[in-house]
């Protein structure tokens, strides 16, 4: 198939009704389980990658894996920045072929969030890219150094941004957290009814690691289009290879290579079958 933008597949999320997975990745491995998974299930998703995961996964080194496995794929995929915290980094991230770009202004005071983020989409706007951004707090951290707490998005901030940023997804806080849950989240579905009913685009929702199925589900009923998977990834990946390397036998880099390929796909292709499934509540 091909490399696309993200703008483009949360069009057609949207007209199945189903939520489109957005796949955190950090090597090689779990770009070959990610897309293994999709090409099995013939479903498209967005490879991703966090600008605060860079110091372990160099964007020089990632980007153009990325978007060469796009390219290759079976099926459609967009590759995307994810959580962009600098214009350097969204830049880096545009020239390497980035089909989607997200500048993480959520911590900033509103005003200037809608300012940055209008910069983001002109700039990206000569690349022919997507933009995401976010608006209220998503709880914890991408890289779990820091919680920034949980402060729900607000519908009626939600439309305005919208309309001053000319922005192509939104990123909501409706008590969802980056990485692991201590316990399972209580979602505002009220509240993310509300901000599907006042946005006509496509919304996003971060943390997805640790959301129930049924909820997942839901979400995708009231308006979430992109589902962010980061830590359940990672964890199985961990997972497999530790089973690996405790296995009886020899070990070596072939099969830790496997391994690590086999935890991404397994957690991968779980995460896609819920996303395909309509809500039954």
């Amino acid at each position: 198939m091909a490399l696309v933008t993200m703008k483009q597949l949360l069009k057609q999320a949207a007209a199945e009704n189903r939520g489109c997975g957005a796949f955190s990745v950090g090597n090689m491995e779990m770009v070959k389980g990610a897309v293994m998974a999709a090409e099995e299930l013939q479903t498209p998703i967005i490879l991703q990658i966090a600008q605060v995961r860079l110091k372990h996964s160099p964007l020089h080194l990632m980007g153009p894996m990325m978007i060469q496995a796009a390219k290759e794929a079976k099926v459609d995929i967009a590759v995307h920045l994810d959580h962009g915290l600098t214009m350097d980094t969204v830049l880096q991230a545009l020239e390497l072929g980035f089909t989607s770009v997200m500048f993480d202004g959520s911590s900033l005071p509103f005003e200037e969030n809608i300012r940055q983020v209008s910069e983001v989409v002109k700039t990206a706007a000569k690349y022919g890219a997507t933009v995401e951004a976010e608006l209220g707090v998503v709880g914890g951290s991408e890289d779990g150094s820091t919680d920034h707490g949980i402060r729900c998005t607000d519908p009626a901030e939600a439309e305005t941004f919208v309309k001053e940023t000319s922005i192509d997804a939104l990123a909501v806080a409706i008590g969802n957290a980056h990485g692991n849950y201590p316990v399972a989240p209580r979602l505002a579905f009220d509240v993310l009814e509300e901000i599907h009913r006042r946005v006509d685009i496509p919304l996003v929702l971060h943390g997805g690691s640790g959301i129930s199925d049924e909820d997942f589900q839901r979400a995708i009923s009231l308006g979430i289009r992109k589902v962010n998977i980061a830590t359940a990834s990672f964890n199985s990946l961990t997972k497999a290879a530790e089973a690996y390397l405790s296995s009886e036998g020899k070990h070596d880099y072939f099969g830790l290579n496997e391994a690590m390929v086999r935890g991404t796909y397994e957690n991968v292709k779980r995460h896609i079958q819920v996303f395909n499934h309509p809500y039954e509540g």
